[in-house]
């Protein structure tokens, strides 16, 4: 398989699964991983193969319902067996991955690099309208001290502006999360019209351009913030997307470990 060429700040690596993606910056921080559609975990040892890939005993992953609320694990604190509604975690537990899953929503990671702290977080539109990555800032401040120019985040594969035609009721519902009107405009983009045509061609979110400048207005340096730049729906041989593939879609998962 060939693999797609990447940002100098990303890497491939080859794992006991198969191919997986690594941010660089990140990496100096904290052990971390982006799946790709070869550990599917839904085959036993799946989840024990990505926990030895972090050198983690087990991994935390929630019930994602596409909101803003955010975990905290502790060091020394059992992961429960039953999974809590949430989409992010931040984490001191140096034996414990947190992750998240993905299927076109961005897979967020953050570390400090000061304390050795981690956040994973899931934001698809309705946790990026919803400000679910800066729940997770806020939420690593208030837990473990964390200052926000100490933050490195790896923004995984997600759908890009190339693949992800939106409606207007979008537009809305990130006007009445309160979001200026500059961001939104920023974030939608509108294709120019095919010359002589007068039909208004589909708004294209950037999802992943949302949670960068979203990020940025919560203090994390803009040199600290790196994207992957990989559309799911564009890599479907090595990625997930649910706009692609509906129901048969798998999830690739986005982990990490602290290393405080």
């Amino acid at each position: 398989m060939s693999l797609p060429a990447l940002p100098d700040s990303f890497e491939w690596t080859q794992e006991s699964w198969g191919a997986a993606l690594r941010c660089k910056a990140v990496s100096s921080v904290a052990p971390h991983v982006f799946t790709t559609r070869q550990l599917s975990l839904t085959v036993p040892g799946d989840e024990r193969r990505l926990a030895e890939a972090l050198g983690a005993r087990a991994v935390a992953m929630a019930t994602q319902v596409h909101g803003r609320t955010v975990i905290v694990v502790r060091q020394g604190v059992e992961v429960p067996a039953a999974r809590p509604e949430a989409d992010a975690f931040v984490s001191s537990a140096s034996d414990v991955a947190v992750a998240v899953r993905a299927a076109d929503c961005v897979p967020l990671l953050i570390a400090d690099r000061a304390r050795g702290v981690v956040a994973a977080v899931h934001a698809g539109w309705r946790g990026t309208a919803a400000r679910v990555a800066v729940a997770a800032v806020d939420a690593l401040a208030r837990e473990f001290g964390s200052q926000p120019s100490d933050l490195v985040a790896a923004i995984g594969p997600s759908i890009g502006p190339c693949c992800y035609e939106v409606g207007s009721e979008l537009v809305d519902a990130f006007a009445a999360a309160g979001h200026e009107r500059s961001l939104i405009d920023r974030w939608f983009l509108a294709p120019a019209p095919p010359r002589g045509s007068r039909e208004r061609p589909n708004l294209r979110l950037d999802v992943a351009g949302a949670n960068r400048d979203q990020l940025l207005l919560a203090g994390v340096p803009e040199e600290q913030i790196h994207l992957s730049g990989l559309c799911t729906a564009m890599h479907l041989d090595l990625l997930t997307s649910y706009r692609a593939e509906k129901e048969k879609a798998g999830r690739i998962v986005g982990a990490i470990r602290a290393s405080a």
